[in-house]
């Protein structure tokens, strides 16, 4: 059984960092770490304070 799952993950991060860096970093964690099969950033929104 397969099932996709969607979450969303607010970061706080340096100006200088990507987020796309950080969603990728995310992902290779997940892979790595929680037998996931597949794992990607679609998108991000950046949060003003």
């Amino acid at each position: 059984m397969r099932t996709n799952l969607f979450i969303k993950v607010l970061v706080e991060h340096d100006s200088k960092e990507q987020p796309e860096k950080l969603g990728a970093e995310l992902c290779r964690q997940l892979e790595k770490n929680y037998v996931v099969r597949d794992a990607e950033l679609s998108t991000y929104a950046t949060v003003e304070d």
